[in-house]
């Protein structure tokens, strides 16, 4: 059986000033996964007993980023989904293991006024085929910050933010064509109806307190791993950044 964790942490540096470590600690993953480091190499010493560290860095400073720390030592490890326009911004670690992949990404936001949408569509064609090109040699486990908010139920107002980026038509039917094309929400997996639960909030508006939030990270599993998953977490009660920590455990 293994754990995963996967956080957003927007800016590592501040995360852990407000629980980061603590929170590493008890929830004792076997691969931690985070997404918006916004580090440079050198700019934290985070000791971490016991796991390998793998890190992302965008080459813009204090920019996206995304790290791994894991337990168990992976066979190979990649950065990138190996197309240099898409691999500036530090936004996709592969980790291979025995008999499957862990993919760390943080997609590309969409941005006001959907200024990003055009490459986002790009970026999302291309990371599929890179995820199937993987799923065709082993099973896959991705995890992070995919910004997008699936359908109605995945947050609190969706007349409100129908064309705004993260819940654009787009970006959801990309979504919808990557679970078709043999991936597995777990969390809805084992949550199908649940409303109400949510892994980012704005800042602004109090909206956590209101818990007017949307569910945009995840883990999707290959649907070949269907009968291995036993729970999907939404950490909401996690503080420390404005996404909280989602949890997937596999009999693995």
């Amino acid at each position: 059986m293994k754990k995963f964790i996967s956080w957003n942490v927007n800016g590592l540096r501040a995360c852990v000033t407000k629980g980061f470590t603590e929170f590493f600690k008890e929830i004792d993953a076997d691969a931690f996964c985070l997404q918006e480091t916004k580090l440079q190499e050198g700019q934290i010493d985070l000791k971490l007993d016991g796991y390998h560290q793998y890190w992302n860095y965008a080459e813009k400073k204090g920019y996206s980023g995304t790290a791994v720390f894991t337990k168990e030592e992976p066979s190979s490890v990649a950065y990138g989904i190996g197309i240099e326009e898409h691999d500036k911004e530090g936004r996709v670690i592969t980790l291979e293991f025995g008999d499957y992949y862990l993919v760390t990404c943080y997609t590309p936001n969409s941005q006001n006024e959907l200024k990003r949408l055009d490459y986002r569509m790009e970026w999302e064609d291309a990371f599929r085929a890179y995820l199937l090109k993987l799923n065709s040699k082993k099973p896959v486990i991705v995890c992070g910050d995919l910004n997008v908010a699936h359908n109605d139920i995945d947050l609190k107002n969706p007349k409100t933010n129908h064309k705004n980026a993260g819940f654009t038509d787009e970006e959801r039917s990309k979504f919808s064509a990557l679970l078709d094309s043999g991936f597995t929400d777990t969390f809805r997996y084992f949550y199908p109806d649940k409303e109400g639960i949510y892994s980012w909030w704005s800042y602004r508006f109090k909206a956590r307190e209101k818990n007017a939030g949307w569910r945009i990270d995840y883990f999707l599993t290959s649907s070949a791993l269907d009968d291995s998953l036993i729970d999907a977490k939404i950490h909401t009660e996690v503080f420390g950044s404005d996404h909280c920590p989602v949890e997937l455990v596999i009999d693995k």
